[in-house]
């Protein structure tokens, strides 16, 4: 399932690959070395760490130091070299890296500069977003002078996507120094060769407990490419409110909180095309039947009763035209194959409480058992019928396990052990253990987090295979504008890792100290970029700092 690169490398892929050992073991003639001060010398100076996060897959580096021209050009080659996305993402990213330079009275520098140029050579022209799109991509850096074949800055990928994700990594490999006010590459040359772990690196946003304006969801997205996620899970809708507009039921959005608290078909639009620019797709939910009363302020006949409001009411067929039409209309908005279905802490005591679905349990031969199975796979078959890949909470594979549709994918949440049963029986899974990856459980911490492995009990490397990656979720209970930022991060880096680069990828010097350490840089980079990132080591997460200090060592 995990992105593949070409069985076939291009002329020039193998050309950057001869160039890398040739630079690597041959240190470049007359370049400079240019003197770091300040507080982040001893970042730059340790050459024993690697300030890259998540970590590629494969890279080798140098130890020169190379000055990067604020007027950095972009040469684009190939069938995707004209794409939109690629020309926007290189122009954030030369914001991001140039932030600090600019114009100055005290005058300009003399010197020459050894990075003038990007070339980004992207192979195909298909910007189709789905699971298992290729991010794969190569990124070398090196002097252009007489040694260079290929001077300065390649990116090569297939898609645009691993142009986004070598974009990023080269702008993490940028740091401005502030005694010569310069841009600088550090341990040049470097030549890196990168490839996602898991094709599905999810963040889950719960916009149903708390309402985010579509600003602060697009910060999330933002912040969420830097770490190279890339699916957003929308928990768009839950008991507590009902925010989307649905166009073929449009009194569903009476149940938001208020009139001000709500996203219009619009919104959704942009959301989805924002998260796209960034390579990021949009799983969107609608958690049935269990989490479904906000449904019934627009439409009471959802209700079993009005004193008893969830589940959704099994007995009526409007109940299931309903859900038809909410996914007929969000089909519309969301193109990712995926969606959420829910079907997680579903107490069916309403049902056998409530007389017209007790009678209509007694007439149909169920228990409420029966009826939960019978909902789930019922809202399956819609959500198929409309060209979805149906994905569904653990709890609907803990309780029909032989009834699901083949073609779901469970996310498992309640903890371990899980995912070896979904694949062993040919299903697909999602990692989600909230013992470790739940970001509203404050006192979890970042190397909790770091150490958990989707892959746990499961041997069989066919079966590895269907756990197609994992996520981290953002629960909103607790959390709204003023803290998710620092509720996500720096603890979802932790996870990103985790889904991009495997342990047994990253260089034996990758100790938990070290990663530690990078992490606090990366941390640092967050706020940097106007990310609100809490510090690393705190007992609780989103906590302040106990005191004054490094942001480099908290």
């Amino acid at each position: 399932m995990s992105a593949k690169f070409p069985s076939n490398p291009s002329p020039l892929l193998l050309l950057f690959t001869l160039l890398a050992i040739f630079l690597y073991l041959t240190p470049i003639i007359n370049s400079r070395t240019i003197r770091t001060i300040g507080s982040s010398a001893h970042l730059s100076d340790d050459s024993s760490i690697t300030y890259l996060w998540p970590l590629p897959s494969e890279f080798t580096s140098g130890n020169e130091t190379l000055v990067v021209d604020p007027s950095l050009s972009l040469s684009l080659f190939g069938n995707g070299g004209n794409s939109v996305i690629v020309r926007e993402a290189f122009e954030r990213y030369r914001t991001i890296i140039f932030k600090h330079v600019g114009s100055s009275k005290f005058g300009t520098r003399e010197l020459g500069y050894d990075i003038s140029k990007l070339s980004l050579i992207v192979h195909s022209d298909d910007e189709e977003l789905q699971l298992g799109v290729d991010e794969s991509y190569t990124l070398l850096v090196a002097k252009n002078n007489a040694l260079s074949i290929i001077g300065e800055v390649t990116i090569e990928a297939n898609t645009v996507y691993g142009a986004l994700r070598g974009l990023e990594t080269f702008s993490q490999l940028c740091g401005f120094d502030y005694g010569t006010k310069t841009v600088q590459i550090y341990k040049a040359p470097w030549f890196i060769k990168d490839k996602p772990r898991f094709p599905f690196r999810g963040l889950l946003l719960d916009t149903s407990r708390h309402y985010y304006p579509i600003d602060i969801i697009k910060q999330i997205i933002e912040s969420m490419s830097y770490a190279k996620f890339n699916v957003l899970h929308w928990h768009i809708i839950d008991e507590e409110s009902f925010p989307l507009e649905v166009p073929a039921y449009p009194k569903l959005w009476k149940g938001s909180y208020t009139k001000w608290e709500r996203y219009t078909v619009e919104d959704a639009y942009e959301i989805v095309k924002f998260a796209k620019m960034r390579g990021i797709n949009v799983m969107a939910e609608i958690d049935v039947p269990g989490h479904g009363e906000s449904w019934g302020i627009g439409y009471p006949d959802l209700w079993p009763s009005t004193s008893c409001k969830e589940p959704l009411d099994v007995s009526k067929n409007f109940t299931f035209e309903v859900l038809s039409g909410i996914l007929q209309d969000m089909r519309e908005i969301f193109p990712f194959e995926l969606f959420h279905l829910g079907g997680d802490e579903v107490n069916t005591d309403c049902w056998s409480k409530t007389p017209h679905v007790k009678q209509w349990l007694k007439e149909n031969n169920m228990t409420t058992k029966d009826a939960y199975q019978y909902f789930v796979l019922r809202a399956q078959e819609i959500a198929i019928s409309k060209n979805w890949t149906p994905v569904n909470w653990e709890e609907t594979f803990n309780t029909f396990p032989e009834k699901l549709n083949p073609r779901t994918i469970v996310h498992n949440w309640l903890g371990g052990g899980v995912c070896p049963k979904v694949v062993a029986q040919g299903l697909r899974c999602i990692y989600s253990n909230q013992g470790f990856w739940y970001l509203d459980h404050l006192d979890v911490q970042w190397d909790g987090v770091y150490d958990a492995e989707p892959l746990d009990g499961i041997s069989d490397v066919s079966e590895q295979e269907r756990v197609i990656g994992g996520e981290v979720c953002m629960w909103s209970e607790t959390a709204d504008p003023s803290n998710v930022q620092q509720t996500i991060w720096p603890r979802a880096a932790a996870a990103a890792e985790r889904l991009w680069t495997s342990k047994e990828a990253a260089p034996r010097s990758n100790t938990t100290g070290t990663v530690l350490t990078r992490l606090e840089y990366f941390r640092c980079l967050l706020t940097r970029r106007g990310v609100q990132a809490s510090p690393v080591t705190n007992f609780y997460a989103r906590s302040a700092p106990i005191g004054p200090g490094s942001c480099y060592d908290q």
